[in-house]
């Protein structure tokens, strides 16, 4: 339930990327007549900004403060980046909602004026994401990877402010969506970089028994084709039994013949230092969110069978033993 006003509580994280998206579901809210409030709140992955996500412990590092929250009566609906949310929800929490995606490849920041063609030998490219780390040695084992944490703005003035770096890889849509496509030196091809599953989507969640705000941001928000192309991705990743930080990229599209809603999901799978790699595509009707999650199954049990799963497992064995949450 809302508050007694009638007032949406609108919870998220206080980034300029993270206000910018509560803003825009706060708008989309308000041509349909709903009241709202915007509830900044911080999350771990906020908080620690000087270690690696890898080393941070479990895999809701954007999140659990949200979804506490939510449970805690506190906000009424949380707005996220898709690719931050786990697979599986907390108990008591639903996804309500998929907002349209954005572009969801990720963008070359480079400084020079380089380009992927153009980056010299041993060039020095910033990154904290094993999934960007293993697909970029993958292409170019040449490369230096150091690490780089922040939000947005953080990572760009970083980069500015190392001469001996070349680049940094963000996610073109935060870039877009913050109004500095400018920086942005190449959109890198699937080829080269797959995304992370849900790069560039919008997600609400609500309280599983609030049925009023999930109807109301399902009115304002939900795209269905991008919910099933990203319930393909999340299927897989589930499958793998993956976090945001394992090398898994993903790239689902839904073309409408008629009633028909045929999916194509590209996934790809990459050891850390870029050595080994799995990768398939698989093709289907998928006309319900549940049927797209199985096809993201079945995709995921074909690259297992390929060498993923022993991919996979030297990445939970090398990891590095985690900190624990604030």
């Amino acid at each position: 339930m809302t508050t007694a006003s009638g007032i949406l509580r609108i919870g998220t994280r206080a980034s300029a990327l993270a206000l910018w998206q509560t803003e825009r579901v706060r708008a989309q809210l308000a041509q349909l007549g709903y009241a709202t409030e915007c509830v900044e709140i911080r999350t771990t992955g906020d908080v620690v900004q000087d270690v690696p996500l890898s080393r941070l412990g479990g895999r809701a590092f954007f999140t659990k403060q949200l979804d506490d929250a939510m449970l805690e009566g506190r906000i009424d609906v949380a707005v996220h980046s898709l690719k931050d949310l786990p697979t599986e929800l907390p108990e008591g929490i639903a996804l309500a909602a998929v907002g349209q995606r954005e572009d969801a490849r990720d963008a070359l920041v480079a400084l020079k004026g380089l380009t992927w063609r153009t980056l010299p030998q041993g060039a020095v490219i910033a990154t904290s994401s094993h999934r960007r780390r293993a697909q970029l040695l993958r292409a170019r084992p040449d490369l230096e990877l150091p690490d780089i944490r922040g939000n947005v703005d953080t990572r760009l003035k970083k980069l500015d402010g190392h001469a001996e770096w070349s680049a940094i890889v963000l996610a073109a849509a935060g870039l877009v969506r913050l109004g500095l496509s400018g920086r942005i030196s190449e959109r890198l091809s699937f080829t080269v970089m797959l995304p992370a599953p849900g790069q560039g989507a919008l997600a609400a969640t609500v309280r599983a028994d609030d049925v009023a705000a999930g109807e109301a941001v399902r009115r304002a928000l939900h795209d269905e084709d991008t919910a099933i192309a990203v319930s393909a991705e999340r299927g897989l990743l589930q499958r793998l039994q993956g976090g945001c930080q394992v090398p898994v990229g993903a790239y689902a599209t839904v073309d409408r013949q008629g009633d028909q809603a045929m999916v194509r999901l590209h996934a790809r799978v990459v050891a850390l230092n870029g050595a080994v790699a799995v990768e398939s595509v698989r093709s289907g009707s998928a006309a319900t969110i549940e049927a797209a999650e199985m096809l993201g199954a079945a995709l995921a049990d074909e690259l297992l069978g390929q060498g993923a799963a022993e991919i996979l497992r030297s990445v939970r064995e090398s990891a590095v033993q985690p900190i624990s949450e604030p």
